[in-house]
This record gives C-alpha cells, structure tokens and sequence, in this order.
C-alpha cells in the first residue's frame, strides 16, 4: 500500500507541474505560513468550517455544460487520491472597500453577508465551495489542498441593482502530501469571472434563490474541479471591458 501511495504521489506531481504554464507563483511566495498571525483562515476539522449536508448545504453548482470531464490525470490516478484537508487563507493584508460605488477599490468587495468581519465571511465561502468542488475525490491516497485569497470582488449594492458586472475572484492553490507535506504540484494562480447580474435580472435571480453567494459558491466549485480535471486547467470566460476594469 504504501508503494501505490509512493507512485500515486509521484505521478500526480508529475502531471501537475507539466500542465502549468505561465500561471505558476514561486513557493515563496505562498503556502508556507501565514505572514501575520491574525490572518484568517478556514481548515478542516476547524469547528467554523464543517460543512451542512444535504439539503442545507449552500454550495450549488452552477454550469450548463454537457460535456464529459477529460482529465489532466489517469482514472487510475484519480479514483487514488482523496482531498482529505483544505486551508483557507485570507490575509488581513488584502483591502476591505464599503464604499457604495460602481466599482470600489480594493481586494474585498463583499456585501451579501450582514455587516463584519469581510475576510472571514469570504474564507467560509471559498472553503464551502472548494469542499464541494473536490468531493468526488474519494479514493485512499490523501492529499492537502491549500487555497490563498488574493482578492474578492463581487458587487457594490449601486452595481448590482443597476448596471451589474463582473465577479471576479483570484486565488493560488497548491496539492501537497497529507502524510509528509510535500509539494505535489506547483503552486498556480487561478483568475476567475463570473457574469454578475444587475437590475431586474439579479432582482428575478434572486427570487429564485440564485443569490450573489450561490451563483459565487456555485462557480468557484466548478472552477476547482476543472482545475484538477482539465488537461489545462480551468479556463477563464471572457467578459470584454468589465473584465477589464477588474485588473486595473
């Protein structure tokens, strides 16, 4: 067993570092420990990240796609391995904006939730939905998926009963080893947007429960299992001149 869990490992390293390309961050840059104690974080087994089952869970998956998963790895691989831990971290460092505009700056643009601490309520939906994401996972080989936050953006109230826009939500990952910590792959930086709805049309969704957080949740779930199940990764949408605005 411990020879498959040995192979397993070294295959499943392998396959990711060859699929990243101009996406990849220097380790040092991340995933070794957090620069400031109060820093936020959501792991497993942390009693604020359990996550509801069934009917209650708020993660839903969000995608009209028929097409059948390729994978970046073998099946056999893939039935091996487990996420058996997630880390969440969202540093302090990164910029909370309350202003009421069409695009306030910063690096956390969150509204959805009650008024609060912005970094911890946006660790609980990135580990929500990257619970969801990597549930299929469920073979014997454990391995440790670390997540950090670089920046949050959904809609001000003015943006989303108006105009609308863009979620855009960037993140680095990176596998390790659950028994040794080891690197299995290299880390990645991950840019994501998602259509954010305005005016009537996030008035309808919402009634249909379709809130800013599902539609979020939803996505960000199906971002990370492309991201470990594409042959290139996850693929960004393209959402010409609000997508830009979101990198200036």
């Amino acid at each position: 067993m411990k020879m498959i869990k040995f192979a397993c490992a070294l295959t499943l390293g392998a396959a990711l570092s060859a699929c990243a390309t101009s996406d990849i961050v220097t380790r040092e840059a991340s995933f070794t420990t957090p620069q400031a104690t109060s820093d936020v974080t959501f792991s497993t087994g942390d009693s604020r990240a359990q996550l509801k089952t069934g009917t209650e869970r708020s993660v839903r998956r969000i995608t009209n796609s028929q097409r059948q998963p390729q994978t970046i790895l073998p099946d056999a691989i893939l039935r091996q391995i487990n996420v058996s831990q997630i880390n969440v971290r969202v540093p302090t460092k990164l910029k909370v904006s309350e202003a009421n505009r069409y695009y306030p700056s910063g690096d956390i643009v969150w509204r959805e939730d009650p008024m609060g601490n912005r970094h911890e309520q946006v660790a609980r939906i990135v580990y929500d939905a990257m619970s969801a994401g990597t549930s299929t996972f469920q073979g014997p080989v454990p391995v440790i998926l670390d997540i950090e936050v670089v920046r949050f953006h959904a809609l001000s109230e003015k943006a989303r009963y108006t105009v609308g826009g863009v979620h855009h939500v960037v993140f680095k990952m990176v596998l390790r080893d659950a028994q040794t910590g080891e690197f299995l792959s290299e880390p990645r930086r991950v840019e994501t947007d998602l259509e954010a709805f305005g005016g009537q049309q996030a008035i309808t969704a919402e009634a249909r429960g379709l809130t800013q957080k599902v539609r979020i949740s939803g996505h960000l779930s199906e971002v990370i299992r492309q991201q470990m199940t594409e042959p290139d990764g996850y693929k960004n949408a393209s959402f010409g001149f609000y997508q830009l605005v979101n990198r200036l």
